[in-house]
C-alpha cells in the first residue's frame, strides 16, 4: 500500500451526502510503437475508446518537471505567485511505500477515474465523465461549491481563486470555478491521439509516460501494460482509474 495524500472513504460517503444535501435544498520483446490514432474530428465521442495512460514511476526523473511546464504552456495555466492558490492540473508528488518505507517520485493528475467521485458528488452537473473515459468540468454550470475538490482523494483539482487574463482558447477557465487535467481533450478531439506531458517527457528522453486507448489491446500503453505490472493507486476505492502506475 501507497500513502498519496489519503482521503479516507468515509470522507468521501461524508462529501457525497452533504452534496445531496445541497442539491435538495436548491432548486433548478523489443516494443514497436505504432502511430496513434484519435477519432476524426466530427466523429461522435464513443466508449468503444477509453483513453488514459501510464506512469512508469521507474523512468521519471527527480527534478524534472518537463510535464508540468509543458501542462502550463497548453493550457495557459500562470503563476498567482501564490502555492496556495496556483491552479496546477499535474504536479510531481513523493509517495513512500508503507511496507518498505521506499519513496518514489512520480505525477500526480487528475485519474480520469469510470466512477469518479467529483462526477458523484456535483450539485449541478459540472462534473462530468465522456463516454470516451475523459472527466472535465463545465464552467459555465460549475458553481464553486468545491465538492468534487473535498471528493478527488488525489487532490488533483484547483479552485480558481483570481480573475484569469490571457487565457488560451483551449482550456477557458474563469474566477469562481474548479478546474483540472482534460488529458488534452482539444488534442484528442482534433484526432492527435497525445497530451503535452507525453510529448514532454518523451522530448526529455525519459519516455515515462504512455498515453493511449486502453480499450485497444494492440495500443502501445496497453502493451506497457502487459508487460510492466501496473497498479491504479488507491485501487482500494474501486475507481478504476484511467491512469495507471508501475515501478511504484
Amino acid at each position: 500500500m501507497t500513502d498519496v495524500n489519503e482521503t479516507s472513504v468515509s470522507r468521501r460517503r461524508f462529501v457525497a451526502s452533504a452534496a445531496a444535501a445541497a442539491v435538495g435544498g436548491v432548486s433548478g520483446a523489443m516494443l514497436v510503437a505504432l502511430p496513434v490514432q484519435a477519432r476524426r474530428p466530427g466523429d461522435p465521442v464513443t466508449s468503444k475508446v477509453r483513453w488514459g495512460m501510464l506512469i512508469d514511476a521507474a523512468k521519471c526523473a527527480d527534478g524534472c518537471d518537463a510535464c508540468v511546464s509543458a501542462c502550463d504552456r497548453e493550457n495557459g495555466l500562470t503563476d498567482q505567485d501564490n502555492p496556495d492558490i496556483d491552479v496546477r492540473w499535474i504536479r510531481k508528488v513523493r509517495v513512500r511505500d508503507r511496507q518498505t518505507q521506499r519513496v518514489t517520485t512520480l505525477p500526480m493528475l487528475c485519474q480520469h477515474c469510470e466512477t469518479a467521485p467529483c462526477v458523484d458528488v456535483c450539485p449541478t452537473g459540472a462534473s462530468m465523465r465522456r463516454a470516451d473515459g475523459v472527466v472535465l468540468v463545465n464552467m459555465h454550470t460549475c458553481i464553486g461549491c468545491r465538492y468534487c475538490m473535498m471528493a478527488c482523494p488525489f487532490k488533483a483539482r484547483s479552485f480558481v481563486h483570481e480573475t484569469v487574463e490571457n487565457q488560451v482558447t483551449q482550456a477557458p477557465r474563469g474566477k469562481g470555478c474548479v478546474t483540472s487535467c482534460t488529458l488534452c481533450v482539444h488534442k484528442l478531439d482534433a484526432g492527435h491521439a497525445t497530451t503535452a506531458c507525453t510529448q514532454a517527457c518523451k522530448a526529455e528522453g525519459h519516455e515515462a509516460i504512455t498515453f493511449g486507448d486502453l480499450n485497444d489491446p494492440n495500443s502501445e500503453v496497453s502493451r506497457r501494460m502487459r508487460e510492466n505490472p501496473s497498479r491504479q493507486l488507491r485501487a482500494d476505492l474501486g475507481l478504476n482509474q484511467g491512469v495507471r502506475y508501475s515501478g511504484v
